[in-house]
């Protein structure tokens, strides 16, 4: 599965992503930073640090070769990539 447009709506709180099975995923930026798997918020996941990211928007996002995405957050969060299937997963789960 890979993605064959990404696209950050207009306000930045939602990445659409459109796969090459033909399914159309909108993804809460507020979702992907709180599934980032950067250590610091694995770190406090594990701690059950929850933080509420409901303000956060994506102020960019960029391509990682043909693997994943790097998506870089408004609260200065900048460690977040996402490996295709794991994008996917994060779109299947907030479906």
């Amino acid at each position: 599965m890979i993605p064959l447009e990404l696209k950050v709506s207009a306000a930045r709180s939602l990445l659409s992503v459109t796969w090459d099975d033909g399914a159309v995923s909108l993804i809460p930026a507020s979702t992907l930073r709180a599934r980032s798997r950067a250590a610091l918020q694995v770190r406090a996941d594990i701690e059950g640090n929850n933080c509420s990211f409901d303000t956060v928007t994506v102020t960019s996002a960029d391509a990682i070769g043909s693997y994943a995405i790097r998506v870089v957050f408004s609260d200065g969060h900048d460690r977040g990539i996402y490996p295709w299937s794991y994008l996917r997963e994060i779109a299947d789960s907030a479906a």
